[in-house]
């Protein structure tokens, strides 16, 4: 049975959505296709005609990373798209630059709309880079949590009393799995992030540091694991209404690298009564970004 011909269909589909005006080419006449011709695709990627007629028709199978390229700019791909590219031609993707920290708007504009969950938003290396007032409410406010560059993962490898368990104001949070599960998620989600960007100098700094610093750090950061993290189960630690037994959802911004997270109670329970008692008491405030 013939394998389908993934490269050549993205191929065929998305050159017939490109315009040559977009592409900065003169039209000429008649066009029997909305978008680009196999030659003009041919000649924008710097490729023969006869390999691009190939490639669509699946006589060609495996174009290297530089024919990829080369077609994804003629073509003018989104990174989500040109990676797809790559997957189709069994390649892997490019690596990213540097770990954004940029909060888009409708990533801003979703997390005011969560307002009755506490919900933040972290880079993919764990630096924290947006909340809302509910947020504050429940976990504290982050600008007290004394956390190295506002990074979840150098809050919880810090030496001594790691945590700063206690009032609200530290870092007020326990995993039902243990603190030695939550590190090992952390770390774990972090190589992931390393290992897409590799040329990223302070994100490399940061993990040398953390190398030195954390022997227990270096111990789970030697033993390989990879894999995003994805959810817990937690308990806060909250000085007015007591324990709160929670669920932690991680969420990646549709686009981004960023982790939106977000507190939630079950329906019905004394956790519930506990939260909202805490939406009563929480001011209207906006999302915040960090200056």
């Amino acid at each position: 049975m013939a394998t389908t011909n993934h490269f050549g269909i993205a191929l065929r589909g998305w050159r017939e959505r490109v315009s040559p005006q977009d592409s900065g080419l003169e039209v000429d006449g008649d066009r029997r296709i909305p978008g680009l011709r196999r030659e003009e695709v041919a000649r924008l990627a710097g490729l023969s005609v006869d390999y691009v007629v190939r490639l669509e028709q699946g006589r060609a199978r495996n174009p290297s990373a530089q024919v990829v390229t080369a077609l994804a700019r003629a073509l003018r791909l989104e990174p989500s798209e040109r990676d797809h590219l790559f997957r189709c031609a069994h390649l892997a993707p490019p690596p990213a630059g540097n770990v954004s920290r940029h909060v888009p708007a409708r990533v801003h504009r979703l997390v005011g709309q969560l307002a009755g969950t506490p919900t933040a938003v972290f880079a993919a290396d764990w630096t924290l880079v947006g909340w809302n007032g509910m947020w504050s409410e429940t976990i504290g406010d982050p600008r007290a949590y004394g956390w190295e560059e506002r990074n979840l993962v150098a809050g919880m490898f810090r030496t001594g009393d790691a945590r700063g368990r206690g009032p609200i104001g530290a870092w007020p949070v326990r995993s039902w799995a243990g603190d030695e599960v939550e590190e090992e998620d952390l770390v774990a989600d972090l190589r992931v992030t390393a290992a897409a960007h590799p040329h990223d100098a302070r994100l490399a700094a940061f993990v040398d540091r953390m190398l030195h610093d954390s022997p227990r750090f270096a111990h789970l950061w030697s033993n390989g694991t990879a894999r995003p993290h994805v959810g817990d189960r937690k308990t806060v630690e909250h000085p007015r209404v007591g324990d709160i037994d929670l669920d932690l959802d991680v969420v990646m911004a549709a686009g981004t690298d960023l982790r939106i997270v977000t507190y939630t109670a079950a329906v019905g329970t004394a956790d519930a009564e506990k939260m909202d008692a805490l939406r009563v008491a929480c001011a209207p405030l906006g999302p915040r970004v960090p200056r």
